[in-house]
């Protein structure tokens, strides 16, 4: 613009104009000035802050609402639906319709009341205890069914008011009463136990016997205004909040401006929310700068935003949970403040950077020391420095790395990147410019300590007290090491912990060279690497990755510290720091503890909160006091009282929180509730399901709702009927069983936080049914098929060894048969044996007996020829003259005795042959004669009647009429053969048998 002219009026114009802009950049000014007056007032400790985004929780962006049950699940009405969150597992359930949920309420009756657009009703648990939506439109007149979004639900008794811009809707458990708007419903809440709404042009209106009346006509409000608030405050007032119109107090009808001590910061804020956090503390949510906390007597206690950690500014609703934490309703998130937690962040830097190396309170003033450089800020008589109201100044020429701070002879002194300070009249001063000043040790007990042993990158500086002041004298000659972890014993031995070649025993002499031993693995170490080097219970340890180790002067070593291994074993230590009670802190690998000896039993308690969030290879603790326990983090410092944090008692309860079933698909067999939202979780033995063979792989998911501890919960579970012992606790807030065999089981789960409480074991009973093939309708079908088959065996068996018995007794009378054939044939050739024996024999004696007959016969052939030639001779000679001899030879051939004699003979023989035939047909025929029975025994020898006649002494013609009249009396037909019928003879049967 140089070199270009302008007219004088315009020229004048832009003079105004300029004049205007420094006006504007001066208030500008001011107004930040104000501001930042007022922001200092916050606290330095801020408390954690959990940031859950949309990504987290799936679901919508903006949370309007917020509601938390008896068993500390906590309900948000999202942009998508009823989103419930236990610590673990964030669920949404959608209304039918999917329209927006704006306003949650929890009920009376245990129900969570939602609204949407053209939609309200509640949400209840399912048979499966899935929340579901029961919507009471269907309650209201057609004419009323559309309407605009929900955006408040009061409860009130035992009515439910839900409002929308056009319309309140009063349900009392039956019906719905519609009380439509004049202009526009923008607000319902309830003041001093009465049901207060506000419509846009008529005002603040109360609810009386289902009338609304106006009410407070003469208030101050001024028009305009817009009710975002309304809760009790105090026994008979409440407190009453609008967007842009200011705070005020209604008591008795009447309402007062709430009045702020000093500058109001909310003055040009737009407020959409405000809940009581304490009887005398109030937390205001705004649109554009977060949260703020004031008491009753309108001071600011704390204003928490985005700087401080919250993902934005912009708080649409706010809730105190039962353990007296804060959430947040965002426009784009959820946010959970641990108010009511010890745990508390210190950020020395506005944008929240800078390691945490150092912290000292000296003077009534806090120092620390950062990667950025050295900050204080006053106490102000504070006993819990997380209170402290202010912010931090930085120390001038500090800037860098700041790694020490140090109080001895009532110096302060400091260590720097850039070398050692001093503090006097509030400025830094060197007092030596040798790079890297890591501590500073009194060399003496007693103070002042005339001499300062000072470590530093290459070596000891040797510091002097010197009228009041200290003197660097210069590093000690003959050892030029890096010297972060330096202490010194009782005997004024000084002892170097090298990061990575070992431990330094260094002795002074006078008017020599020091004298300097390291200390390696061949002394006892067990590695020359990473060895951190302390004095703690008037010890000199080192905390090495396999333990803490302790000089041994008798043996000159290292050994391994029984006194500690009783605690820490051989795990890998990095920190020790003993406090002023004779606790000792520690960190072990990246987790910080203690040892506090407070208890009957030494007790060790970690800070899960604060894993893997200090520096690493600069950790740092300074145990002020027992309320006052800085950490140096990875970002500032954090602040622990250690005395509130083990009083804080959480209530510590685990809940089961779905439990899935899956194979061919998946099934929810229980999805957190049993009954009633608000009923205690267990199960009743009536709700104990059974899943199929072919889903019997099983999920559960539960968790501890103690939102403020959760990086302190830790879990163990047991499944009774399969696992044998309980898990190891772990973080893991699920498990997964597969294949489960058919049986009843227990899924029991219990929790326990870092301080050892534990809480009740929450369990779930189920059973696996076998699959159908295993079932009792299988068995029974199995045992009728076995025994079936074993009856068809059985029949089986039965017929074939039916048929093998009967072949086999085919078979045994066909080898009887063949035996009898055999025996028969065998008898057979016996009998035939015998009875060619015997008819040999009856031969033998038929031939006797024939011989004896023909003896007889021959004989009485002799016997009658001898006879006839007698008579002969008789005849011949004369009678007178044949002798008396003669005579007496003729007699004894004709008598008979002795042919009867011979008789009696022949006929035993014969019956002894003949099988008694004589006496058997003797017996038969009983009128047979001695000489028919002679006849009959000659005949049966088939004598002719020639020879029958010679041995009867008769004619044949005497036998043939023998045989007729045999035959009659034997009554044989004529046809019958004589012979024949004798020789078949044989007993008295017979006949008959013939």
């Amino acid at each position: 613009m140089a070199g270009r002219s302008w007219p004088f009026g315009l020229t004048f114009i832009l003079h105004l104009i300029q004049i205007d802009l420094q006006m504007r950049r001066m208030f500008i000014l001011f107004l930040c000035l104000c501001t930042s007056i007022v922001q200092g007032q916050n606290p330095i400790g801020i408390p954690d802050i959990i940031n859950y985004h949309n990504n987290s929780y799936n679901a919508g962006t903006e949370n309007r609402s917020i509601v938390e049950d008896q068993n500390g699940v906590m309900y948000f009405a999202n942009l998508e639906g009823l989103l419930s969150f236990d610590g673990s597992f964030w669920k949404l359930y959608s209304l039918p319709n999917k329209s927006i949920v704006r306003s949650i309420a929890m009920g009376k009756d245990n129900r969570i009341y939602a609204g949407g657009q053209d939609d309200l009703g509640y949400f209840t648990p399912d048979h499966s205890g899935k929340l579901f939506f029961t919507s009471l439109k269907t309650l209201l007149p057609k004419k009323d069914y559309s309407f605009t979004d929900v955006w408040n639900i009061v409860l009130l008794g035992h009515d439910v008011f839900f409002r929308s811009k056009e319309k309140i809707f009063q349900y009392n458990g039956y019906s719905i009463t519609v009380y439509p708007a004049r202009s526009e419903w923008d607000f319902i809440g309830v003041g001093n136990n009465t049901l207060i709404a506000q419509d846009l042009k008529t005002g603040l209106m109360k609810f009386n016997n289902g009338l609304w009346t106006s009410y407070l006509e003469k208030s101050p409000l001024p028009p305009g205004f817009i009710v975002s608030s309304m809760f009790p405050f105090g026994n008979d007032s409440s407190f009453l909040t609008t967007i842009t119109s200011g705070f005020y107090v209604l008591y008795k009808d009447k309402l007062t401006p709430f009045r702020f001590a000093g500058f109001n910061p909310l003055q040009n804020q737009r407020i959409l929310t405000a809940i009581p956090v304490t009887r005398d503390w109030i937390a205001v949510g705004t649109n554009l700068n977060g949260c703020y906390v004031i008491n009753k007597k309108g001071e600011v206690i704390q204003n928490l935003s985005r700087k401080e950690g919250l993902q934005l500014n912009n708080i649409l609703t706010l809730f105190l949970d039962k353990d007296n934490n804060l959430w947040l309703g965002l426009d784009d998130g959820i946010d959970f403040i641990a108010y009511n937690n010890a745990i508390k962040h210190i950020y020395p830097e506005r944008l929240n950077e800078g390691k945490g190396y150092t912290a000292l309170v000296y003077q009534d003033a806090l120092y620390v020391g950062t990667s950025n450089g050295f900050y204080k800020v006053p106490l102000n008589g504070k006993s819990d420095l997380s209170f402290v109201d202010g912010d931090f100044s930085p120390l001038s020429y500090t800037k860098g790395s700041s790694w020490s701070l140090s109080n001895i002879n009532g110096e302060l002194l400091l260590g720097h990147h850039d070398g050692a300070y001093t503090l006097r009249d509030g400025k830094p001063v060197p007092l030596n410019s040798i790079l890297g000043y890591y501590n500073f040790l009194p060399f003496y007990n007693v103070l002042p300590s005339k001499l300062v042993l000072a470590g530093n990158v290459s070596g000891l500086d040797l510091m002097e007290w010197d009228n009041n002041r200290f003197v660097s004298k210069g590093n000690i000659a003959g050892f030029n090491e890096y010297s972060q972890f330096v202490a010194i014993d009782n005997n004024n031995t000084i002892w170097v912990g090298h990061p990575y070649r070992g431990v330094y025993k260094i002795e002074l002499r006078t008017g020599q060279p020091a004298s300097v031993r390291l200390y390696t693995e061949i002394q006892g170490l067990p590695s020359s690497v990473k060895n951190q080097l302390y004095k703690v219970l008037n010890r000199i340890v080192v905390a090495t990755e396999k333990g803490i180790y302790e000089y041994d002067p008798k043996t000159d070593r290292f050994e391994q510290s029984p006194y500690f291994t009783a605690f820490f074993g051989t795990r890998n230590i990095r920190y020790l720091k003993e406090d002023g009670s004779g606790n000792i802190w520690f960190v072990e690998d990246k987790n910080l503890g203690v040892i506090d000896f407070s208890w009957k039993v030494p007790k060790i308690i970690y800070f899960p909160e604060l894993n893997d969030k200090m520096v690493s290879g600069w950790e740092y603790v300074y145990p002020y006091n027992n309320s006052n326990i800085l950490v140096g983090s990875e970002k500032g410092f954090y602040h622990i009282n250690y005395e509130a944090y083990k009083k804080n008692r959480y209530g510590l309860d685990v809940m089961i929180r779905s439990v899935k079933a899956f194979g061919n698909a998946d099934s929810l067999l229980f999805g957190g509730y049993y009954t009633q939202i608000n009923q205690a979780l267990l199960q009743p033995e009536n709700n104990i399901p059974s899943v199929s063979s072919s889903m019997n792989s099983l999920h559960f998911e539960y968790s501890a709702p103690v939102y403020a501890q959760q990086s302190n919960v830790q879990y163990s579970y047991m499944l009774n009927g399969f696992d044998t012992y309980w898990s190891e606790w772990s973080k893991k807030s699920e498990k997964d069983y597969t294949n489960l065999p058919p049986g009843k089981y227990e899924f029991q789960v219990r929790a326990k936080n870092n301080l050892g409480n534990e809480s009740t074991i929450k369990v779930y009973k189920f059973s696996v049914m076998p699959p159908w093939y295993q079932t009792n309708w299988a068995y029974l079908t199995y045992a009728l098929l076995i025994f079936g088959i074993i009856y068809l065996i059985y029949r089986s068996q039965k017929q074939l060894f039916l048929e093998q018995q009967q072949k086999y007794e085919e078979e045994q009378k066909r080898l009887t048969y063949l035996h009898e054939l055999e025996l028969e044939k065998s008898e057979k050739e016996i009998v035939k044996l015998r009875n060619e024996k015997l008819e040999a024999e009856i031969a033998f004696k038929n031939t006797e007996l024939a011989s004896t007959a023909m003896h007889l016969v021959q004989k009485g052939e002799l016997l009658g020829n001898i006879k006839e030639e007698m008579s002969r001779i008789k005849k011949n000679a004369n009678g007178h003259t044949a002798p008396d001899e003669f005579k007496k030879i003729m007699r004894i051939l004709s008598e008979e005795n002795k042919m009867d004699k011979d008789w009696e003979q022949f006929a035993q023989h014969f019956d002894h042959v003949h099988s008694d035939f004589l006496s058997n047909l003797k017996t038969r025929y009983p009128t047979l004669s001695p000489h028919e029975l002679k006849l009959c025994a000659y005949l049966r020898m088939n004598l002719s009647s020639k020879e029958i006649a010679q041995l009867e002494s008769i004619s044949v013609r005497g036998v043939e009429i023998g045989r007729y009249r045999l035959r009659k009396k034997l009554r044989i037909h004529t046809e019958t053969n004589l012979f024949d019928f004798l020789l078949n003879f044989s007993t008295p049967d017979s006949k008959a048998k013939a």
